[in-house]
């Protein structure tokens, strides 16, 4: 019966949304938007969370080569409004009949700036019908932070206070990148900065990027303690609260040594299963889309079939504004 089961799970065929995709590089470049088409085509990737990036990475005059990424040299980044405009480009090449597969995300706005409300509105009111939700919104972000001129961005500053409230009046998700903590300290040293905002906006629908991970803390501290029973408190208390299990946390929480899936979070994800979702978080090329969403395979094959699905594909399309994610079903 063992048997027939695993060959059952792994006989699975995903259909996937990506909740987590930026079209642009820190340079604001990308393959294009055919090769996207042609990547999700390939890999039955039906939908996308379409966004730019929120900051350019300067080439510095005293930089002899340029950089291939924002943590290439030493040389600052700078707040980038325009990668929204990138976005709406780029939906406007698209054929019609594939424009439904497309779910652009609103991200070039500083969390620092208290104008940054009215740039959204401003986005709003250019491409009406476009905008589904916004982020990924940087705040605590590792070196980037540091990098990116100005006071550390933070998930409740009082211009991403405006933000929520604008997102609550447009019915708008919001993917917020905030580290629970820095790549020293072994405690939720930042959780209060991104925790007090899922409280005091109780009809936004928070999107946690990296469950408040990233790479480079697991490369100075491997896994957090703290991490789990975190989420398992957060997701009972937070009806509002969704959590994007993109790549920082795979290898290191969901799949152990051998590929297999923690029946810890297994459990959690079951108990709480349309909260979760997956995410590739390329950033502007895609030759590793479909390697990056089927690496969750064996996890999504150690759950339910019924939460599978929803984290795989409909859990995104869930938490989009109610008359695309209607549509969208």
């Amino acid at each position: 019966m063992a048997v027939l089961l695993m060959s059952q799970a792994h006989a699975r065929d995903y259909v996937y949304s990506d909740a987590h995709l930026h079209f642009v590089d820190f340079f604001q470049e990308s393959e294009g938007i055919q090769e996207l088409l042609r990547q999700m085509d390939e890999h039955n990737i039906e939908h996308v969370m379409f966004s730019g990036i929120p900051v350019a990475k300067k080439w510095h005059e005293n930089e002899p080569k340029r950089p291939r990424y924002y943590a290439g040299d030493d040389a600052g980044a700078y707040w980038y409004s325009a990668t929204d405009a990138i976005i709406a480009h780029a939906m406007q090449q698209l054929p019609e009949d594939q424009r439904q597969r497309f779910h652009p995300f609103l991200s070039g706005l500083n969390p620092n700036d208290k104008n940054s409300d009215e740039h959204l509105r401003r986005m709003l009111e250019m491409y009406p019908g476009i905008w589904q939700g916004i982020g990924e919104v940087f705040t605590r972000h590792d070196d980037l932070t540091a990098l990116t001129h100005g006071d550390a961005p933070r998930a409740n500053s009082e211009a991403m206070t405006r933000v929520y409230y604008l997102a609550e009046e447009f019915d708008l998700p919001v993917m917020v990148h905030s580290n629970i903590t820095s790549k020293r300290e072994r405690n939720p040293l930042y959780l209060k900065e991104f925790e007090g905002p899922l409280g005091k906006h109780p009809q936004v629908r928070f999107i946690w990027a990296h469950a408040g991970t990233s790479a480079e803390i697991h490369r100075r501290q491997d896994s957090l303690d703290f991490i789990y029973p975190t989420l398992e408190r957060m997701l009972e208390v937070y009806p509002n609260l969704y959590i994007d299990l993109s790549w920082s946390l795979l290898d290191i929480y969901l799949l152990d040594e051998e590929g297999k899936a923690d029946p810890k979070w297994v459990k959690l994800v079951e108990a709480y299963p349309d909260r979760f979702m997956i995410g590739s978080d390329v950033v502007g090329k895609f030759n590793s889309l479909g390697s990056n969403i089927k690496a969750f395979d064996p996890f999504l094959d150690a759950l339910s079939e019924d939460a599978a699905r929803k984290v795989a594909r409909d859990n995104f399309l869930a938490v989009l504004p109610k008359g695309v994610r209607m549509s969208a079903q």
